[in-house]
């Protein structure tokens, strides 16, 4: 019997770079089904990319305010994924929100006119967009769908599953941050063990300093973080980060950083975003989700919470 070893492949996809972990004896199937979880993820990429003309999301942007655009099931699941995260958080995970991006350019470091994001407002609302099984359409020109809330992770968790199928459960897919592990560590003397995740700290003290804010254990599922140092500028002496409100316009400020572990890299992700939305009352929101995770507050203050189920249906589980 050969000897069990990791496999370890580094990939850039979505605009990330990515690692594959793979703990196995069989160092042929385990290249082969590397390369079938890399043409996976590239697979989603290029079908829900705003990035690409040719995209399924492209294709309902363009058609806005004009007609319905076919759908096919992958896509329906995807959308009622985040219509029950939209009813969840009460509105506000809602992704017709990255029209808002049009307004904020965080390499110029300084915010927009108050009046531009006012401008684009009406173009953000879910309630808006009306969908049929196998259709979907935008009611108002210049109104757009943006996957990126949850495209990363759904990746994620679609090359974990390949994994699996391939008779893989011992291993980790890293997709810039947002990982899935398909079961605990497979090596001698380590069957078993969890894989070990360092938690980026979100204000390093000194440049000398750790820049690791806790050391989390991901045995099997999903893992995510959510944070305002990862797209930022600091304008007079206020911090304006990526996560924008959709009621608003404007960044969060009230959570430095947020990771949740889940049943799968798409939840944990989602609930990571609607965490920060949350603001002050994340903490509490939460720990009402039965959910592990660690949250920095606005103060800097750590706080871990350790539970078991979750509710919300996996997205994957209906492709």
């Amino acid at each position: 019997m050969a000897d069990r070893h990791t496999l370890q492949i580094d990939f850039q996809a979505m605009a990330s770079p990515c690692r594959l972990l793979i703990d196995g004896e069989d160092g042929e199937a385990m290249e082969a089904s590397a390369r079938r979880c890399i043409a996976e993820i590239r697979r989603i990429e290029h079908k829900y990319s705003r990035y690409r003309p040719d995209s399924v999301l492209s294709r309902i942007n363009a058609a806005a305010g004009f007609q319905a655009v076919a759908i096919d099931d992958e896509t329906s699941a995807l959308l009622d994924f985040a219509h029950g995260l939209w009813v969840m958080s009460d509105g506000l995970f809602d992704i017709t929100s990255g029209v808002l991006r049009k307004a904020w350019d965080f390499r110029a470091g300084r915010p927009p006119d108050p009046q531009q994001i006012d401008g684009l407002l009406p173009l953000v609302g879910w309630g808006q967009v009306v969908r049929s099984r196998d259709a979907v359409g935008l009611s108002t020109v210049g109104m757009e769908l943006d996957f990126g809330g949850f495209g990363k992770e759904y990746a994620a968790d679609r090359a974990a599953a390949l994994l699996i199928q391939d008779g893989f459960p011992n291993a980790l897919v890293n997709l810039g941050g947002d990982l899935h592990a398909t079961g605990p560590r497979g090596l001698k003397g380590d069957e078993g063990c969890p894989w070990c995740v360092d938690i980026q700290h979100p204000r390093p003290l000194t440049s000398e300093g750790s820049d690791v804010l806790i050391g989390l254990a991901l045995s099997r599922g999903g893992l995510a973080t959510s944070g305002d140092y990862e797209r930022f500028f600091i304008h007079d002496g206020k911090r304006y980060c990526h996560v924008l409100d959709p009621r608003s316009g404007w960044p969060v400020c009230d959570v430095q950083s947020v990771s949740v572990v889940a049943p799968s890299t798409a939840i944990a992700g989602a609930i990571t975003t609607i965490a920060m939305l949350k603001g002050g009352q994340a903490k509490d929101w939460l720990q009402q989700q039965g959910i592990d995770f660690c949250l920095v507050d606005s103060a800097g203050q750590l706080t871990t919470h350790k539970a078991s189920a979750f509710p919300i249906v996996n997205p994957i589980s209906s492709t």
